[in-house]
């Protein structure tokens, strides 16, 4: 495949809390995705997906608590972003190449009972995918993160986020996620969000993003999108939400997935203080919510 980049791993020396070590399975012709593969690997399977513009990194005040549980924790990097290649031609990040790329991560892996945590676009890919394999997914939580059908109007503040990921001239990865969390991030932090990028180049996965998540009702992946709503009103096993009360673009969304969605009954659904970037606010909270519902749900 032509156009593919890969950061220096030079770039990611520096970077304090994340001493895992790196894997990679190619996802397509050429085309290698990174992803984290911590714990034993006879424990339950925890798949934690990131969304846009972040990276496994992440879940790095996560990962550790949830190995020291006894589980495997798997965390990629999309396509695009952290360690994972990047195309610079915009036109190859498409909702449908990102869930091939991820649906052949799991097979390659053999990924069966997994137990899912999504978060922004982790949640339109990870949920677009079980439809499409429910044998292989156990229990499911959801955090910030939306599956639209273009018949609820998306709120003015994905709208101006939208717009802002087209014009900014430097998009700045760190002070992005830095906005929109509670607690302020550190400048190793926030330097850790912008080592995958070491140029303008490399961000043409994070700025096209915005761009396809569908808005209309006529978009055909809204059309998809309606079809995994389908699926999902069947769905029995155990599903949960978590939720950042600071999350202006997210806000509200949970009430579909705790409505609609047969396993979501009765179970212990948190509306906690973060922003967005949940995982920035409230990482150890979230590995122990996680913990608790596996154990009990």
């Amino acid at each position: 495949m032509k156009n593919i980049l890969e950061t220096p791993l030079q770039r990611f020396e520096n970077i304090k809390d994340f001493p895992f070590t790196p894997h990679y399975c190619q996802v397509d012709d050429g085309l290698k995705m990174h992803y984290v593969d911590e714990g034993e690997k006879t424990g339950q399977l925890v798949l934690l997906l990131h969304g846009e513009p972040t990276w496994s990194y992440m879940y790095r005040h996560m990962i550790p608590p949830l190995i020291d549980q006894g589980y495997r924790v798997i965390a990629p990097d999309l396509i695009g972003f952290g360690k994972s290649d990047k195309f610079s031609d915009r036109s190859q990040y498409t909702y449908s190449n990102h869930l091939k790329w991820l649906k052949a991560l799991i097979v390659d892996l053999q990924m069966t009972s997994i137990n899912m945590f999504c978060q922004d676009w982790g949640g339109l890919l990870g949920l677009r995918l079980v439809p499409e394999m429910p044998e292989r997914f156990n229990k499911i939580i959801a955090s910030n993160t939306v599956l639209p059908t273009g018949h609820v109007k998306m709120p003015e503040a994905f709208m101006f986020w939208r717009a802002y990921s087209q014009k900014s001239e430097t998009f700045d990865m760190g002070k992005i996620i830095d906005s929109a969390t509670v607690k302020p991030l550190s400048d190793d932090t926030k330097a850790a969000y912008n080592a995958p990028f070491p140029d303008e180049t490399y961000k043409a996965g994070a700025r096209q993003f915005p761009m396809i998540v569908p808005v209309a009702a006529d978009d055909p992946e809204c059309l998809s999108n309606k079809e995994a709503w389908a699926f999902l009103k069947t769905w029995k096993k155990p599903f949960l939400t978590i939720y950042g009360d600071e999350d202006m673009i997210m806000k509200g969304a949970e009430k579909f997935f705790q409505e609609m969605i047969p396993g979501a009954k009765d179970q212990p659904h948190k509306i906690i203080h973060a922003g967005h970037f949940i995982q920035e606010d409230a990482g150890p909270y979230l590995a122990k919510a996680i913990c608790q519902f596996l154990e009990t749900s």
